[in-house]
């Protein structure tokens, strides 16, 4: 395997950086990444803007002061040195035409596709007739792709170019959450591709699974708080009704259809837990959360680790977050999402940092011992990242703590807003 010469200046997990660790891992080229590189920390530095003045992630580095920014860009000079596997084409036509579909990716289905997620995360607000112009937009130019690969398997080449390696990157994201069963049922050959290019044993490793949902994720406006009834209002709502008689005939009471049985959670069916979750919430809002008779003092008295697990929670598109207030919204968001767990679940989560450098961190208090079966009645959950902590090891706990009080860090980022669920 041959060394790309110079640095790229990125965390390995970075999702921006994965079409030029994809194109490097089919080339069979190795990347150095920058050591000790902290996302949105390392490239604040005083030395990094001296390179790269816009402080802009993924930027690289080579050799006699060459420096490079913008992901396609990366993506391209990368590929460059991996002369045995064509991925910018091998003729003049070719490569017009990898170009070609890297500017469709980057202008025709990025940025709609941000359009829709915007609402959906919260950091930007939701008007419908945009969000209707805009998913309309994309599935046009979803069914130009699709008529493309009818009678081909790649979209340049009889095999894998760049232009396959970002279209594929961008549409993971996009079916992820936005093509349930019936959108995908309308570009079968967009799946097939997507599947083709992300299963490669080359590239699977930095793609990971490719999961469908059953249904398109759709804006789901905040729950809007009650108003306090006015006195006369409220005395009058208190005061009993007089019942309408009963008709003659019972069997007018009958509903011509039975209700269906109401389903059952299955958390309902594991066993009984001595910690109960309703008690831990109260104790939270009406004590002090560290020192002696806090809340945490309390719950560490009371918890049940057989019964109940702690979790990690962190927001996968940091990128996208710009003004505190709107990512602090899009945790309102979520948290409104999950109220068919309410019974199951407490979180606190909080927004790190300052306006166009944030992250979403925070913790769950859950039942049960997965996460899944108590998130997923959120559309949006797969948009966060879950690790179950252990609160015997001394990391975990700290940041189990902090979150609750609302002081946790991460990365240099103090928490700047935050939101409960109880």
């Amino acid at each position: 395997m041959s060394i790309v010469n110079g640095t790229l200046h990125t965390s390995p997990e970075h999702g921006l950086s994965i079409p030029i660790r994809a194109a490097a891992a089919y080339g069979g080229l190795d990347l150095n990444f920058a050591q000790g590189f902290v996302a949105y920390q390392t490239n604040k530095t005083p030395e990094f803007l001296a390179k790269f003045p816009q402080g802009k992630v993924p930027a690289f580095e080579g050799p006699n002061g060459f420096y490079l920014t913008e992901t396609i860009a990366i993506a391209r000079y990368v590929s460059s040195f991996a002369k045995n596997v064509n991925l910018l084409g091998s003729t003049p036509e070719q490569a017009a035409h990898v170009d070609q579909w890297l500017f469709f990716g980057a202008t025709e289905i990025n940025p709609p596709m941000s359009r829709v997620v915007g609402p959906l995360n919260g950091t930007v607000p939701y008007f419908k007739p945009i969000d209707v112009s805009v998913r309309e937009q994309l599935s046009k130019s979803l069914a130009y792709v699709n008529n493309h690969l009818q009678t081909r398997t790649f979209l340049v080449t009889d095999r894998i170019t760049l232009a396959d390696i970002v279209l594929t990157t961008i549409l993971r994201r996009y079916f992820v959450r936005l093509t349930g069963e019936a959108e995908r049922a309308k570009i079968p050959n967009v799946v097939r591709f997507v599947e083709t290019v992300a299963n490669h044993p080359k590239l699977k490793p930095i793609f990971g699974e490719v999961t469908y949902p059953e249904k398109a994720e759709q804006y789901v406006p905040p729950a809007k708080e009650a108003k306090p009834k006015a006195p006369a209002a409220a005395a009058a709502a208190a005061a009993p009704k007089p019942k309408a008689p009963k008709p003659a005939d019972d069997d007018e009471d009958e509903p011509l259809v039975p209700a269906e049985p109401k389903a059952k959670n299955p958390l309902d069916d594991l066993p009984k837990s001595n910690f109960n979750l309703e008690d831990w919430k109260r104790a939270y809002s009406n004590m002090d959360t560290r020192g002696s008779g806090g809340s945490i003092e309390w719950f560490y008295d009371k918890f049940d680790h057989e019964g109940f697990s702690v979790w990690k929670v962190q927001f996968k598109y940091n990128e996208e977050l710009t003004q505190v207030f709107m990512s602090s919204n899009q945790i309102g968001g979520f948290f409104n999402r999950l109220e068919a767990s309410r019974k199951y679940l407490f979180g606190s989560v909080g927004v790190l940092g300052a306006a166009n450098d944030s992250v979403i961190a925070g913790v769950l208090i859950l039942r049960g011992q997965d996460v899944k079966p108590v998130v997923d009645v959120a559309p949006d959950w797969e948009s966060y990242e879950y690790k179950k902590l252990d609160l015997s090891n001394p990391e975990d706990k700290s940041y189990f703590e902090a979150a609750l009080a609302w002081d946790l860090e991460v990365g240099g980022k103090k928490w700047a807003d935050g939101k409960n669920f109880k």
